[in-house]
This record gives structure tokens, sequence and C-alpha cells, in this order.
């Protein structure tokens, strides 16, 4: 029996089944440890090495990874500081965060980190809002980016930035206030993030439906690797899909449709 599930040219041949070209903005969310443990890697340093390195690989040349770093700093009442503050994403995100060449966006709630050739454009300077058109999320909007999940569905956060831009009605904007450490000094400020109602916890985001019509259309492309999958879906495929869906399913992104909920409770905060 062999002691690992895979090896590196298997990654390469994995990413080389998607849809990837020279220049892509990818956004990823991962959990490498599913894949199970890869020939001749003993650490996860050098494991994350080798991911970066063949995604990189992929979108050369002009390409970019970003990764969530989300923290939910404000929200907790807790100071960010954004050369410092680890956030909760798992290994690959972190590991990304504290390269010395990834650049991270100053949003106290949901910052990424990434690397490439448009990490200082889409990290720099984002709006106080997490979610609207200068966000981080409206960036990667605009410049037509993907979404690369590594052992997750169709799903990402990104989707809740095309909620907010459909408006839809069990979201809100919510503010809060907090620190801002950076370079030793702190500041006080405002961050703006995308919410659901309170009142029906049938309004929880859930994105299995959402996943399930991304792959009956082949919106969302995978490739199995070790004892997980990688797959790929674009940012404008995932609004345009939503934005048809919504419009027959209205609850279709929250738990509400699953449980044959069709008039859930929303009281405004």
């Amino acid at each position: 029996m062999r002691a690992f599930d895979y090896e590196r040219a298997d990654l390469a041949a994995a990413l080389a089944k998607l849809p990837l070209a020279k220049g892509d903005v990818l956004f990823c969310h991962s959990n490498l440890g599913f894949f199970g443990n890869m020939a001749g890697v003993s650490n996860s340093d050098t494991l994350c090495r080798i991911f970066l390195d063949e995604i990189l690989e992929r979108v050369a040349p002009g390409g970019t990874l970003a990764v969530p770093t989300f923290t939910l700093s404000f929200t907790n009442g807790e100071v960010f500081d954004p050369r410092s503050t680890p956030s909760a994403m798992g290994m690959f995100a972190e590991w990304i965060r504290r390269q010395p060449n990834a650049k991270r966006s100053c949003d106290p709630c949901f910052s990424v980190a990434a690397i490439g050739a448009k990490a200082e454009w889409l990290t720099h300077k984002v709006s106080a809002n997490s979610y609207d058109d200068n966000s981080f999320f409206g960036r990667l909007a605009s410049c037509s980016g993907k979404i690369l999940n590594l052992n997750f569905d169709a799903g990402s956060t990104f989707i809740h930035f095309v909620e907010r831009k459909l408006k839809v009605p069990y979201r809100f904007d919510k503010s809060f206030v907090g620190v801002i450490r950076e370079s030793g000094h702190e500041r006080r400020a405002t961050s703006t993030i995308w919410v659901r109602y309170l009142s029906d916890d049938s309004l929880e985001a859930a994105f299995e439906a959402f996943d399930g019509v991304a792959r009956a259309e082949g919106l969302f492309v995978t490739a199995g690797l070790g004892r997980g999958q990688l797959g790929v879906i674009s940012a404008d495929a995932t609004a345009d899909l939503i934005a048809r869906t919504i419009k027959r399913r209205p609850w279709f992104l929250t738990r509400a449709e699953r449980l044959g909920i069709s008039a859930p409770r929303i009281v405004p905060e």
C-alpha cells in the first residue's frame, strides 16, 4: 500500500484539467488536509509552497491568487492589525498571509491576502464596506475573476457580494466601529458588512442548492486529487446563475428552501 495519496505531478495534472488561463485572478477557499498525504512532503510549509507555486504556474504569466484571511475583528470587539492579526480560514490561507510578498487588505472583518500581478490592486485602499463595488469582491467581479475551491463545493463568500447587488430581502448592511492598528498607530474606523436578519434561523446561508445547479449546468468544473477535489467557477457565471435562479427560487441561498419555508420571518434590526 502506498504511504501517500498523491504526488506533486498529480496536482499539476489536476490543475491542467481546470478552465484556468494566464493572467487569471483567483479567489481560493481551501482545505489542503482533505487531499491526504503528498508524496515526499513532511511539513505544512512545504505543502503550502508547492500548492502556491503550482497554482501560480498554471495562471502565469500575470496571474494572481487571493485567499480569505477573515477575522471578524470588529464584530468581536478586537483590534485589527493587517500585518499581524491571524485569520481562522485554514492552513493555506494563513500561510499565504504570512508570506513577505503577500498583500493584505485593511478590512477589519473580511480581509484577503493576495500574491501575484494584481495583488496590490485587489487589496489597496479597499472600501469600508466589505461587499460594495470598491471592496475586494467588487474588484474580483470587475476583472472577471474565478473562484478556485480546494475541497469545497461551488459556493464561496463571493456569493454575498452578488446577493447585495441583487438587494436580497434577507440581508442588510450593518456597521461596526472598532480600532485598526497600523505600524504601531491606532485609529478608530467603521466596518460595514452584509449580514442576515437574526429573526429566523432559516435565513442562514446554505449553498448546497447553488452547488447543485452549478454542477448540473457545467459551470463548476472539477478535477480529483488524492482523497479530494479541486473546482473552478467564474465570478461571472456565479453572478449570472444567481440572478437567473433567485427570481423563481428566492430563498435558494438560505436554509429556508431546504426546510420548505416559503415565507421566513424577517424583522428589521
